[in-house]
C-alpha cells in the first residue's frame, strides 16, 4: 500500500476529530452532523451546545480537550504518511458505495491492502468459530468457487468459518483470481486480535485483498465492536451465506442484518442432530434460501441484480418522461448522474451483469468421453470407491479418466476426494 500523497484536509481533520471525541459512536456522530450541518461547525461548537443535544458526558470531556484530539489526529496523519494504513472518507470515490445504502454508514474507513476490492461485487460467508471438519471443507470450497467466479468473499476475520472463507478465496492457482477477499475487523486497524491472525492478515494483504475497520486505531476488542463489524460485513455484500452456526451466534446477527438490508440470506443444511448447525436450520425455517452448491448463490444474486437494474431503468424512464412533460431542463439528469442504486452495483454496474460474472460451469468444456465421470463430480468431492460404484467402471479405466480431467484443469484432488474446480 502506497503512502498518501497529501495531508488531511481541514474537513477531514474535523471528521476525524468528531469521530475521536465521540469514541466512534455512530448515534452521537450523526446527531452532531445533523444538528450543525458540517463537521467543522460541530467541532468548533462549545461544550454547552453539545450538552444541549444530550451528548454523553464522556464525549463532552474529550471535547473539552482539543489539544489531545489534535495530537491523536497528528498520529493518524503520521501513520497515513508512512503507509501503515489508509483512510477513506464517505465522500471519496473509493469509499464502498454499497455501505452508503445501510441505515448507519460509517463516516470513514481505515484500510490495509488493495482498496479497489471494496468496489467489487462481494458475497459474505460467515459461521461458527468452531465448525465441524465438514463445515470447514464446505466453507473453503465454496469461497474458492465464488472467487473463481469473479466475486470477492467477505468475512469477519474470526477463527473457524471466517478464516476458512478467507483462505478459500485466497487459494487460487491463477494470479488473476488471487486476493479476492475482504476482511472486516472488530478492532482498530492496527490491532491483531487474536494474535495468531497475524499470518492471515499478512496473506490477505500480500495477495491483494483488503482489510478494513471503522474503529479508531488502537481500539481493543469489546463485545460491542463485533456486532458493528457484522453490520459492515452484511452491508458490503450482495448476499450472505451461513455455512454452519448455532442459534445464538454472531452469524445470525449478520444474517438478520442482511435480511433487513433487503438482501438474500443463504444457509447450508446439515444433519438434524448437529447442534452446531441449528442456526442454519433456524434460518431456513425462517425463510433463508437452502443451498447445496455455490452456483445456486451466483444464479440467484445475478437474477436479483438483473431485476434491480431493470426496475431502476424502468423507474428512470418513467421519471424522465414525467420530467420532460413538466420541466424540460431536467430531461438529461438521469444519464449524467448515477443514482445510489447504480452505485450499489459497485462502481461500473456492467461488471456485475449476469453475462460478465464468470460461471465456472458454463466456461468448462469437457470432452464427450469424459463427461460420464465429470458429471458424477461435484464441488465438495467424491472418493474413488463411490465413483467406481456410480460409473460402473473398472478402477484402471476410472483412474485414467480422472487423470485426464485433472490434466485438463477441470478437477482437483484433495484428501483422496475428487472435486470439480
Amino acid at each position: 500500500m502506497t503512502a498518501v500523497s497529501s495531508l488531511l484536509t481541514d474537513d477531514q481533520r474535523a471528521i476525524l476529530a468528531l469521530w475521536y471525541e465521540v469514541n466512534a459512536s455512530l448515534s452521537s456522530y450523526h446527531k452532531l452532523i445533523t444538528s450543525f450541518g458540517h463537521a467543522q461547525l460541530a467541532w468548533q461548537a462549545k461544550v454547552d451546545a453539545w450538552r444541549q443535544l444530550g451528548i454523553h458526558h464522556t464525549h463532552l470531556k474529550r471535547h473539552e480537550q482539543p489539544e489531545q484530539t489534535c495530537a491523536n489526529i497528528d498520529k493518524i496523519q503520521q501513520a497515513l504518511t508512512a503507509g501503515r494504513y489508509g483512510l477513506l472518507f464517505a465522500d471519496q470515490p473509493y469509499y464502498p458505495a454499497q455501505l452508503s445504502q445501510i441505515y448507519d454508514p460509517p463516516p470513514l474507513l481505515f484500510y490495509r491492502g488493495d482498496k479497489a476490492r471494496l468496489q467489487q461485487a462481494q458475497i459474505a460467508i460467515v459461521g461458527s468459530r468452531k465448525p465441524t471438519a465438514h463445515a470447514q471443507k464446505i466453507t473453503f470450497d465454496m469461497a474458492q468457487y465464488l472467487a473463481q467466479a469473479g466475486y470477492i468473499v467477505t468475512s469477519g476475520l474470526a477463527m473457524g468459518v471466517d478464516k476458512r472463507a478467507h483462505l478459500g478465496a485466497l487459494a487460487q492457482a491463477d494470479s488473476e483470481y488471487q486476493g479476492r477477499t475482504v476482511g472486516v475487523m472488530g478492532t482498530g486497524i492496527d490491532i491483531n486480535y487474536p494474535n495468531h491472525r497475524d499470518q492471515l492478515f499478512a496473506q490477505i494483504i500480500e495477495q491483494g485483498g483488503c482489510i478494513i475497520s471503522e474503529l479508531l486505531p488502537h481500539t481493543q476488542p469489546h463485545k460491542h465492536t463485533f456486532p458493528r463489524r457484522n453490520r459492515l460485513v452484511a452491508g458490503l455484500s450482495l448476499a450472505t451465506i451461513v455455512t454452519e452456526a448455532k442459534v445464538q451466534s454472531g452469524s445470525l446477527i449478520t444474517a438478520r442484518l442482511t435480511s433487513e438490508q433487503g438482501k438474500q440470506v443463504f444457509a447450508i443444511p446439515s444433519h438434524i442432530d448437529n447442534s452446531n448447525a441449528e442456526g442454519c436450520h433456524h434460518l431456513i425455517r425462517e425463510g433463508a434460501t437452502l443451498i447445496y452448491h455455490p452456483q445456486q448463490v451466483i444464479e440467484d444474486v445475478n437474477s436479483q441484480l438483473a431485476y434491480r437494474r431493470h426496475s431502476h431503468q424502468s423507474a428512470s424512464l418513467s421519471s424522465s418522461s414525467t420530467s420532460s412533460t413538466n420541466d424540460p431542463q431536467l430531461d438529461n439528469r438521469h444519464p449524467s448522474h448515477p443514482t445510489d442504486l447504480d452505485k450499489m452495483a459497485v462502481g461500473d454496474t456492467s461488471q456485475l451483469s449476469p453475462s460478465n460474472i464468470k460461471s465456472p460451469r458454463s466456461a468448462i468444456v469437457v470432452p464427450e468421453h469424459l463427461r460420464v465421470v465429470y458429471e458424477q463430480l461435484d464441488w465438495h468431492g467424491q472418493d474413488l470407491d463411490a465413483l467406481i460404484i456410480a460409473t460402473e467402471m473398472t478402477a484402471p479405466q476410472l483412474i485414467g479418466q480422472l487423470v485426464e480431467l485433472e490434466l485438463l484443469g477441470v478437477i482437483n484432488v484433495q484428501g483422496g476426494r475428487y472435486l470439480r474446480l
